[in-house]
C-alpha cells in the first residue's frame, strides 16, 4: 500500500497562500477596527489588552487553514493497494560459486576474483526477481548455502557472507565435480521448464570423489543446462600471502584454468563456456546468460485505490464553521 495525489498540481495553489494572507489583512475588517475619537487618551492608560483583542488574529488563520485543507483535497489524496498476479513459469537456477584460495588472486582489481564475483552476481540475482536462484560453495568440498528460493533478499545476504576457503579454515582445493553435483541436486526435484546452472571457477579440479564430467552427464540426464564460467587472466597475477611473521605481500604466481573441461561440461548439458579476464568482461557473461534464460512471465496488477478526500475537506468544513462561529459571537465586530 502507498500514498499518492491524484491530481498533485493543485498542490501548487497552495503558494498562493501567503499573497491571499496579505491581502486579507490589507482589506479585511481587522485592518480598519472600529474607532471613536477622544479629546485625550489619559483615562484609558492603564487598561489591559482583553482575551477578545488577544484572540482577534484567530478568525483569519482559520479561514487560511480551511482554504489549505481546500486545496489538498482537491488535490484528491488516495492510498492505493496493488496487487500483482503472475502467470507463467521462471527458469530455476542453481549458481555454484568456487571459493578456493586462487580466488584471492588481485587480478579483477580493486577487488579479488571473489569479491569480483560476488558483486557481480548480486547484480545478476537483482535482474532475475521471479527465478527461484540457489547457491552452492565449494573448494575441496561442496556446500550447499542456499536451497533455490525467490527470498533474493535471504540469498543475496547468503551470498554477501561466502569466504574464501582459506578464510573458513576449511581445505583449500578445487572440486568442479562436487560443486556441479550439488547444484544440479538442487534443481533435480524442480518443475520448472528450465534448469539452468552456472558454475564459476579459476581453477582446475584437484579435488573431491566425483569427476566434473560424470556431473556433466548426471546434469543432462536431469535436463539442466549448466553455463561454465573461467575466471582469471593467463600468466602470472599478483596473489596476497602471509609469510611466517605474519606479514601479507603480494607475489607474482602462474593461475591455471581447465578451459578444455569446462568446455566439454557445456556441450554436455547444452549449455556455453565463457571466460572472463576482467569484471567488465564477467559483468557482460552474467548480462549475456540473462539474455539467454528468459523467464516467461506475464503480470497483471490490480490496484484498489480508496479516495482520502473526506479527511480534508471535513477539517477543512470544520474550521469554516468555526470561524463564523467565532466573528458571530465572541469576536463579533460593531460596525
Amino acid at each position: 500500500m502507498y500514498f499518492q495525489f491524484a491530481s498533485p498540481w493543485v498542490l501548487a495553489l497552495l503558494l498562493l497562500l501567503p499573497v491571499l494572507w496579505v491581502w486579507m489583512k490589507r482589506r479585511g475588517p481587522a485592518s480598519r477596527p472600529a474607532s471613536m475619537r477622544f479629546s485625550t487618551v489619559q483615562a484609558a492608560r492603564g487598561t489591559r489588552r482583553t482575551w477578545r483583542m488577544a484572540l482577534r488574529p484567530i478568525p483569519p488563520v482559520l479561514r487560511m487553514l480551511a482554504i489549505a485543507a481546500i486545496i489538498i483535497g482537491l488535490a484528491r489524496p488516495q492510498t492505493i493497494q496493488a496487487k500483482d498476479v503472475i502467470h507463467g513459469e521462471g527458469v530455476d537456477i542453481a549458481l555454484a560459486l568456487d571459493i578456493s584460495g586462487s580466488m584471492a588472486s588481485l587480478d579483477f582489481q580493486p577487488q579479488n576474483r571473489l569479491e569480483a564475483a560476488k558483486r557481480v552476481i548480486d547484480d545478476f540475482v537483482q535482474e532475475r526477481p521471479y527465478d527461484q536462484i540457489g547457491l552452492v560453495v565449494f573448494a575441496s568440498n561442496a556446500f550447499n548455502q542456499s536451497p533455490p528460493t525467490v527470498d533474493h533478499n535471504v540469498l543475496r545476504r547468503v551470498l554477501d557472507q561466502a569466504k574464501l576457503a582459506t578464510d573458513l579454515g576449511i581445505e583449500d582445493g578445487t572440486a568442479l565435480g562436487m560443486g556441479l553435483a550439488n547444484a544440479a541436486n538442487m534443481l533435480k526435484d524442480s518443475d520448472a521448464a528450465s534448469k539452468v546452472v552456472i558454475l564459476l571457477t579459476d581453477g582446475v579440479n584437484n579435488a573431491g570423489q566425483i569427476d566434473p564430467l560424470t556431473a556433466a552427464d548426471a546434469a543432462a540426464a536431469l535436463g539442466i543446462k549448466v553455463y561454465t564460467i573461467g575466471m582469471g587472466r593467463t600468466g602470472n597475477v599478483p596473489v596476497p600471502v602471509t609469510d611466517a611473521f605474519g606479514r601479507e605481500r603480494v607475489v607474482m604466481q602462474p593461475s591455471s584454468l581447465d578451459e578444455a573441461t569446462l568446455q566439454e561440461i557445456a556441450d554436455k548439458t547444452g549449455g556455453r563456456y565463457f571466460r572472463a579476464e576482467d569484471t567488465e568482461g564477467l559483468q557482460k557473461i552474467y548480462d549475456e546468460i540473462n539474455q539467454l534464460e528468459k523467464s516467461q512471465i506475464e503480470i497483471e496488477t490490480y490496484a484498489n485505490y480508496h479516495e482520502l478526500i473526506g479527511w480534508a475537506l471535513v477539517p477543512a468544513t470544520l474550521l469554516l464553521l468555526l470561524e463564523t462561529l467565532l466573528r458571530q459571537t465572541a469576536l463579533r465586530t460593531i460596525p
